[in-house]
């Protein structure tokens, strides 16, 4: 075999790093189970807030040494292996977007006696009042003014051409209920875009129906600050001047000091701990070390001892204050304590870098000292006058960010640049400061370049934060909670359990069938799941549902790959080559089919990755990375260990076949063709028959789609959110979603049950029913004081009305997504296959397998089967459409082969050969793919039942759709050859 040793050396590359990399989420999980332990009470109920402070208090600690080298928490976290909110849970938070700045803002901050007073009693109504805040501004307006026109706040310079002192009061107020939604539209995509750059695995971001609320689910998140940090506050971009080390050196200087003698008091006393770092107490040891340092000088401060945490001094001009990134914490307390606050000049104030850089192996963060100017402590320049910024690159082809201003921001940059020659100005964004440029000369237009020692990343991500400019109104955290996964943990081993037993099964059936072919294709198996976790890990992404219905696809790809390979060899000994002589033939005539089916399914993972979101996005890199895997395992790694296994040649005591599958499935001669009239009778006769069931009953969708109301409910125990959900489901007749929410004696209960009523009525039918509901389950009475919770009862302790989880663009963009992946797949095909008819045929047939899948939806349903329209089906749906291309594929494959060697056989003969000489790898790949999906459908828990029941009737459509609708569609759209055959006497049957 040829680059053998190549296969060989990329297998133990490859292995090696998939090893380091989920070393990583090892040590995450031993962290994290220490934190659960640490967390859990008595009774058993899990403080999630507990928990939390626990992985938060060694999230810079050292918690892995591999070889010598040592990784934080944090570095494990950004590292390992992680979980989607699905299965591992995460942290909710509720934002609240205020109209008051908008209302203020298009009245040019106003200073009207009567104007601000309508917006504070407006803002103090608004707190108790359902009206919509704009609605309170106006009526507090006609009372505080007399009864004057807005026209008069209103009709500003900045406000020319909407607004005019002829505009009516209805006018103005349209104007200012649309910049009132813009607004809210515009920090939803700008906090969209600010969680995607978190690095969460499908953040989960809505709007809440009828509010200015917005609701933030990230799975996997444990560092509370950082998400608050992230989401909350007036988020400003501003411009700043950078003050000069040597105009402020003596203050600097003994601040820096200051701050180094703290450092040393901490280093000889005992540590503070975190409830005594929170509130700033500090021990009279500490105190006494600084006054000593003080009184004795900095001259510690050109140059620190190692065991001294800050690395650099003042006096490096070039550097200014830069501290190891632990000590950031620390030395912001020290810079607001009252003996401290004397020593900073007026006119100054800190803001850190907002990443750290390494030098020598240190993290440091820089803290830059800003000039504020005269008589305000507000920035020189703010960043709403950008109007566009994007990366590009400088006259070095560097990458550089180029910005550019409207002409308001046009002028005040001009001099802001021409005074500051020399001078840095510094970019910042939440206080943090993002870049801090030198400034090289004035600047007389808006439009700038800002260059710097900069990635293309670097500067992408600047371009970014430049173009969000200013949050158009600040946010406020009005609720935040560390949930649980929506599938319970009882859920969550259901379905592991599940599908390591259908594995199992997979493994004793194919080593039963090819007898030592089957280990070598179990070896490849477990390589390619390896290997798809652990290039997982090494990306960074986290493992969903969806990615998990990736893996089920590609672990029947695998099977289906060697499934191919064997059954070739199969055919070429039973032809009577020789052992190697098969074994090389059967690896060279598989291998077209395997591309093939292997490509057409990348295709459709890769436009799914470039133009979906949420689930369909975290389907598709699983996808993509699986069937790379897959391909790399089944062809080549497979290759090398058979070869090893016949390195004796013809006396190498290798099978391919156990003696009771020997014959099995040979010599077939099914007239298929003949049959596929009736199969387009029974097709199309059951997806009728499934959509009048839909348009009669309705498809049940769930809380995904249609939205819904929520519950808080607490109970004095833990339960179990599943069962809750499976005995709510017949109250509500399903669209139930139950979750642990905050700790595990506490759920949250979502119902999409009247969604589209909004009367009282139906918010006290919806209430009613969830009271009932959860008391037939439970055994409890309900209780309406959540001060008398007890053992014998529960209490709500709030409830929303919520709009749908599943954004509109996202649901949009998984439409798009999947036309296009059709569309690539109808072209790949037509490429690899020359005819047109193949490429339609294989489109047909997917549409048909969805349509089915729907279908039986809606039978199950209406047989008292209820299964839900949700994220999950997505997921399951593009399962199905993977699995049935790819049998799809295989099939046309042989057609093509066969028609290439024709010779005088008819058209429909080959075709029906075709399938008949495939019909060993259809019935296998289809049976391993089942165990695995029939095993978690009977045992994978109510809450995957949705999810395996599609993959069930997935698989059975797709394999019956490759023999009785793909292949006869060919050839029914080949009408025209076949009449041409029979005119040339060719009699066809």
């Amino acid at each position: 075999m040829q680059n053998k040793g190549i296969i060989v050396f990329l297998t133990v590359i490859v292995t090696a790093l998939c090893l380091y990399y989920l070393s990583f989420t090892y040590v995450s999980s031993t962290v994290q189970e220490d934190a659960i332990a640490y967390a859990t009470d008595a009774d058993g109920n899990l403080d999630f807030a507990k928990k939390q402070s626990y992985l938060d208090s060694v999230w810079r600690e050292p918690v892995y040494n591999f070889l010598g080298i040592e990784y934080t928490f944090k570095e494990v976290k950004e590292t390992e292996l992680g979980l989607g909110l699905d299965l591992q849970g995460g942290m909710h938070v509720t934002l609240a977007v205020s109209p008051v700045e908008i209302v203020k803002g298009l009245a040019g901050n106003s200073k009207n006696e009567a104007f601000n007073a309508a917006v504070d009693e407006a803002e103090e109504l608004g707190r108790t009042s359902n009206e919509k805040f704009v609605d309170l501004f106006y009526s507090a307006w006609k009372e505080k003014s007399g009864n004057k026109q807005l026209n008069t706040v209103y009709a500003t310079a900045a406000n020319r051409g909407r607004i005019s002192l002829e505009s009516s009061d209805s006018e103005i107020l349209g104007i200012i209920d649309e910049e009132v939604e813009n607004a809210i539209d515009r920090s939803f995509n700008i906090l969209r875009t600010r969680i995607d750059r978190f690095g969460t695995s499908q953040p989960n971001i809505q709007r809440i129906q009828g509010t200015g609320r917005i609701q933030i689910e990230l799975p996997g998140v444990d560092n509370q600050e950082r998400v608050r940090n992230l989401l909350q506050g007036v988020a400003k971009l501003q411009f700043w001047r950078v003050a000069e080390i040597n105009e402020y050196g003596d203050a600097l200087q003994r601040i820096n000091a200051a701050l180094v003698a703290e450092a040393k008091a901490n280093k000889s006393s005992t540590s503070v701990t975190a409830d005594e770092d929170a509130t700033g107490a500090e021990s009279d040891t500490t105190k006494t070390s600084l006054e000593q340092q003080l009184a004795e000088g900095s001259g510690e401060t050109d140059s620190l001892s190692s065991e001294v945490s800050p690395l650099f001094s003042l006096l490096k001009a070039n550097y200014g204050l830069v501290y190891d990134v632990k000590d950031t914490v620390a030395i912001n307390r020290i810079l607001n304590r009252e003996d401290i606050k004397p020593l900073i000049p007026r006119g100054l104030t800190f803001m850190w870098s907002v990443k750290p850089r390494e030098v020598d192996g240190e993290e440091l963060l820089e803290l830059h000292a800003m000039e504020t100017p005269r008589g305000t402590d507000q920035a020189p320049l703010e960043g709403d006058v950008i109007t566009d910024a994007k990366q590009v690159l400088d006259q070095s082809s560097n990458p550089a960010v180029s910005m550019s201003m409207n002409a308001d921001g046009a002028r005040k940059w001009r001099k802001m640049t021409a005074e500051n020659i020399g001078r840095r100005i510094a970019v910042v964004l939440d206080n943090y400061v993002y870049t801090a440029p030198n400034i090289l000369g004035e600047i007389p237009s808006g439009q700038s370049e800002i260059t710097g020692n900069f990635t293309m990343e670097e500067a992408k991500d600047l371009a970014n934060i430049l173009k969000s400019g200013t949050l158009p109104a600040p946010t406020k955290i009005v609720e935040e909670a560390i949930i649980g996964p929506t599938l319970g943990k009882e859920a969550q081993s259901q379905g592991i359990n599940s599908m390591v037993a259908g594995l199992v099964i997979v493994v004793l059936f194919m080593i039963a069938y090819y007898a030592k072919g089957g280990f070598v294709a179990i070896a490849a198996l477990v390589f390619n799941i390896f290997f798809i976790l652990g290039i997982l890990a090494q990306l960074g992404t986290a493992l969903t549902l969806p990615g998990i219905a990736g893996i089920v696809l590609t672990i029947g790809m695998s099977i289906d790959a060697n499934v191919l390979i064997f059954e070739r060899i199969k055919e070429e000994l039973a032809a009577g080559a020789g052992l190697l002589q098969a074994i090389s033939s059967g690896y060279n005539k598989a291998f077209s089919a395997i591309l093939d089916s292997n490509v057409t399914t990348f295709l459709t993972g890769a436009i799914l990755y470039a133009l979906g979101q949420g689930p369909v996005k975290g389907f598709a890199i699983v996808l993509m990375i699986g069937i790379a895997s897959s391909f790399f395992s089944s062809v080549f790694i497979t290759r090398v260990i058979v070869y090893w296994m016949s390195k004796k040649g013809e006396q190498s005591k290798i099978s391919f076949a156990s003696p009771f599958a020997k014959n099995l499935f040979s010599n077939l001669n099914i007239d298929f063709l003949g049959k596929r009239k009736v199969a387009y009778l029974i097709s199309t006769g059951i997806i009728v028959i499934g959509l009048a069931f839909a348009a009669i009953n309705g498809l049940k969708f769930g809380v995904d789609f249609t939205g819904g109301r929520s519950y808080i409910v607490e109970f004095a125990e833990p339960v179990a959110a599943s069962e809750l959900k499976t005995g709510l489901d017949k109250s509500f007749d399903g669209s139930v979603e139950a979750k642990t929410y905050g700790s595990n004696n506490v759920v949250k209960i979502t119902t999409s049950y009247l969604i589209n009523d909004d009367s009282d009525e139906a918010n006290s039918e919806v209430a009613t029913k969830v009271r009932e509901g959860i008391a037939s389950v439970t055994g409890l009475s309900f209780v309406g004081d959540v001060t008398q919770l007890n053992d014998s009862n529960f209490a709500i302790t709030g409830s929303s009305k919520v709009g749908a989880t599943v954004a509109d663009d996202i649901k949009n963009s998984s439409l798009e997504a999947m036309f296009f992946a059709l569309v690539a797949i109808f072209l790949y095909i037509l490429l690899r296959f020359r005819k047109w008819q193949y490429s339609l045929a294989s489109i047909i047939a997917l549409g048909h397998d969805t349509l089915f899948v729907v279908a039986a939806f809606a039978i199950a349903s209406a047989f008292g089967a209820t299964f839900e329209i949700d994220q999950v089906f997505i997921a399951a749906m593009l399962t199905v459409i993977g699995y049935s291309i790819n049998d799809t594929v295989i099939v046309f494959d042989r057609i093509r082969e066969n028609i290439s060697n024709r010779g005088t056989s008819k058209l429909v003969k080959m075709f029906n050969d075709a399938i008949n000489q495939t019909m060993a790898r259809t019935l296998i790949t289809s049976f391993t793919t089942m165990i695995v999906v029939i095993v978690l459908l009977i045992f994978g828990g109510e809450v995957l039942r949705g999810f395996s029941f599609a993959l069930f009737v997935g698989v059975l459509v797709g394999t019956y759709s490759s023999i009785y609708i793909a292949t006869p569609i060919v050839v029914d759209l080949m009408k025209r050859e076949i009449a041409q055959e029979k005119e040339e006497g060719q009699k066809v049957t």
